[in-house]
């Protein structure tokens, strides 16, 4: 819900949110080991729009959780810690140029342009091991990462998944899709 020109969640949408996201907090404190809710939970409520984003990794299928804390500007970073690919971001092309590339069997949207309409960024390659290093993640799907320039400069997009104990990356065309392809955010707070 957009509250003027805030993408704010309604108080009762709010709560609800807290809960899950403290529930899942506790529950996986491997993920997050020497941080507290209490200080996660006071920085989300002075940001409502980082709520906002969340929900929408939430309602996508992301299961969003704390996996760090940035030392230098003291931000909590949360990454959809799903087990695999959020599933109401798949069947995407990597950007809006790929998609509108395609001449038939159009996708009905892109990862970057879903990314962005959620204040969220796609997980580089680097945070897509990281977070393979706090559990096992995509080992029956795959998840488009954040793409070098000069790769897609010439059409092509990165995607990576987790097969035989190891973390793959490849490269595809940035205007194909796949039902098992979606894509994993990141969100800073």
């Amino acid at each position: 819900m957009t509250m003027g020109n805030k993408k704010e969640l309604p108080p009762e949408q709010r709560e609800a949110l807290l809960s899950t996201l403290k529930g899942r907090f506790e529950k996986n404190m491997h993920r997050h080991q020497g941080l507290a809710w209490a200080n996660v939970q006071a920085k989300l409520e002075a940001f409502p729009e980082k709520l906002w984003s969340l929900h929408e990794m939430e309602r996508t299928g992301g299961e969003p959780d704390v996996v760090g804390q940035d030392k230098k500007t003291g931000e909590y970073i949360f990454y959809d810690c799903s087990a695999e690919s959020p599933n109401g971001r798949r069947s995407v092309s990597y950007d809006r140029e790929g998609q509108e590339s395609r001449k038939e069997h159009k996708p009905e949207n892109n990862a970057l342009d879903m990314a962005a309409a959620m204040g969220i960024a796609l997980l580089s390659e680097a945070e897509y091991r990281e977070l393979q290093q706090l559990g096992k993640f995509d080992m029956k799907t795959s998840s488009w990462v954040k793409t070098p320039a000069e790769i897609r400069k010439l059409g092509g997009a990165l995607f990576a998944d987790f097969r035989y104990g190891n973390v793959f990356v490849y490269h595809n065309g940035a205007q194909s899709y796949y039902a098992a392809r979606g894509f994993r955010g990141s969100l800073k707070v």
